[in-house]
């Protein structure tokens, strides 16, 4: 337990350090509020049983809750921590360090700033969390949904698929990419030669000189939404220098995240010690519009740490 407190005080010092109060949400809410936030992860909501009235599902994460309560309360400007339980119908036994019910720290800013200046410094404090709690070995890969977007669409990619491939894409970080390339083919019917476009692109990763090389491709520098996305990239690369964090930050094109509320810069902290991702995070700028009645969008980023990965690598070196 002493190294559970640990964790848990390091996190909330650090959170309360950079300015931010602490929200509660209820651990259920109605199941349509959970409905199309997830993608292909939908089904790992639980569903409670129907009780003659309102269909309720308990929470997958902190994310979507904390975006209706923000519509509801009609909060444009707010930066928050949240540390709670949330339930997913996962296998446990067949995946290392996955659990159904498992607790998650969240930091969010939303609000209207400045280009990426809450982007960097969500990248900033979950840096210095994994530092302070003395998770030597890890990294936090950063990229684009807009860039990825580019990338499907110069390769050929029906809009219509775009979010199926880029759950395709996501899988990447476990499976080699001629597995992957079997699935978009065969499984998902997109075309081999567009496939093929896409993994020259999405087998690289760097940091500026990756994005300055991108900026010039013939290609994506002629799409609207890779070259915002790209220019947003160097913006933040930038901002993160001046942080001094991009020894630990990799500009990686595989990274996809499968959630649907994404839309701009996504990011995954791995710990190279087996247990892969311990947390991620990125921007959701139309998730709180969903839940407004007049669709007033406020603009949102953030990240959620999976303690339980935490607790056993800290575990570990303990022993």
């Amino acid at each position: 337990m002493a190294i559970r407190e640990k964790a848990f005080n390091t996190i909330i010092q650090c959170f309360k350090r950079h300015g931010a109060e602490t929200i509660d949400t209820p651990v259920f809410e109605l199941k349509e509020t959970l409905t199309g936030k997830y993608g292909e992860d939908s089904k790992l909501i639980y569903d409670l049983k129907d009780q003659g009235g309102e269909l309720l599902s308990l929470r997958y994460d902190l994310t979507v809750p904390f975006a209706r309560y923000l519509a509801m309360n009609k909060i444009t400007n707010i930066k928050r921590y949240h540390i709670a339980k949330v339930y997913r119908r996962d296998n446990p036994a067949m995946t290392r360090g996955r659990y159904r019910e498992f607790y998650q720290c969240d930091f969010d800013i939303a609000g209207q700033f400045d280009p990426m200046i809450p982007d960097a410094e969500c990248l900033k404090i979950l840096h210095e969390i994994l530092s302070e709690l003395e998770l030597a070995d890890f990294l936090i890969k950063v990229n684009d949904r807009r860039i990825l977007d580019g990338i499907f669409a110069v390769c050929g990619v029906p809009d219509t698929k775009f979010r199926t491939i880029c759950s395709s894409v996501d899988k990447l970080d476990k499976t080699l990419w001629e597995e992957v390339k079997i699935e978009m083919v065969e499984k998902k019917g997109l075309a081999s030669e567009a496939a093929d476009q896409i993994g020259e692109y999405v087998q690289n990763n760097g940091g500026l000189d990756l994005i300055e090389k991108l900026l010039k491709d013939p290609k994506l520098s002629q799409n609207k939404l890779a070259l915002e996305g790209l220019n947003d990239m160097k913006i933040l690369f930038q901002y993160l220098e001046l942080f001094g964090v991009t020894d630990k930050i990799s500009f990686d094109l595989r990274l996809a995240r499968g959630l649907d509320y994404y839309t701009g810069v996504i990011y995954e902290a791995e710990e190279s010690v087996r247990l892969g991702s311990v947390a991620a995070g990125g921007r959701y700028d139309g998730l709180v519009g969903m839940f407004d009645p007049k669709g007033r969008k406020v603009p949102c980023v953030g990240f959620s740490i999976g303690m339980e990965k935490i607790f056993s690598i800290m575990e570990r070196k303990a022993e």
